[in-house]
């Protein structure tokens, strides 16, 4: 009897410890990325993908950590195990979805070029050719960039930090940015920073390389975590959470992910 209770205590030790791991979710989230996500001035972070992060985590039932890393090394530091899920503004491409798996589409942001104000220039390869523009590294926005202008006599170049990039443009040494429209807003346009710069023409096209959406991405093979994930994603999109945290961080921007991957 005695061995029987103790088998009993060992089989419920690993059904907690197994039952503990299920509910433990890592985010990995680049944290230089306003509005999406940040540190304060008290170094917490905070931002749009950090509070629907929460979100999601509630109604999930998982106990969420964040671990950061640059943007550039999220999928890499996903597959070596840092983390379980990329929670940090990345689109599902073609491209990234042959090395990792991703949850449904949550939101979906334009991507815009932001230039001095004034200067008559539009996001296309003839208008900007022989000027210089700065994207993220490792982002959808370099990778449209390097395609669509890049041969076209545009120089693109990379930065680890967005804010570099606008550092740049203020100092004259760029002259422009292309960029998520939500996160040039109040990432820099609304900030004294941004004085003197605007929008230029419409968003950028092609799904190929900007995507369906707004994701989190998973290590391929994960299919439990992105079914607990995906159905916690369909709560929060529709019980209004994630539209009232869009109205918050990027008031006018329609974020609907209609589109499916």
């Amino acid at each position: 009897m005695k061995k029987l209770n103790a088998l009993f205590i060992a089989l419920g030790m690993i059904a907690s410890a197994q039952t503990l791991a299920q509910t433990s979710l890592r985010y990995g989230v680049e944290s230089q990325y306003p509005p999406f996500e940040s540190r304060n001035a008290h170094g917490e972070l905070e931002g749009f993908d950090i509070e629907l992060g929460n979100a999601i985590c509630k109604t999930g039932n998982f106990t969420c950590s964040w671990v950061e890393s640059s943007f550039d090394a999220l999928i890499p530091a996903l597959q070596a195990k840092k983390f379980d899920a990329i929670n940090s503004a990345m689109n599902i491409t073609e491209a990234r979805a042959k090395s990792i798996d991703f949850t449904k589409p949550i939101y979906r942001i334009p991507s815009m070029l932001i230039v001095k104000a004034g200067e008559k220039l539009q996001p296309s390869a003839d208008a900007l050719k022989g000027k210089s523009v700065g994207v993220l590294q490792g982002s959808i926005q370099e990778t449209y960039a390097k395609k669509h202008w890049e041969p076209q006599g545009v120089t693109v170049t990379s930065y680890q930090d967005q804010n570099q990039v606008y550092n740049d443009m203020v100092a004259g040494r760029l002259d422009g940015t292309l960029v998520m429209s939500a996160a040039g807003q109040s990432g820099f346009l609304d900030k004294p920073q941004g004085k003197g710069f605007a929008f230029a023409g419409g968003p950028v096209e092609d799904d190929a390389i900007l995507g369906t959406g707004i994701g989190y991405g998973l290590r391929k093979g994960d299919s439990q975590l992105k079914t607990a994930l995906d159905e916690a994603i369909s709560k929060v999109q529709a019980d209004g959470t994630v539209t009232r945290l869009a109205a918050k961080y990027f008031p006018g921007i329609d974020v609907t992910a209609s589109k499916q991957p």
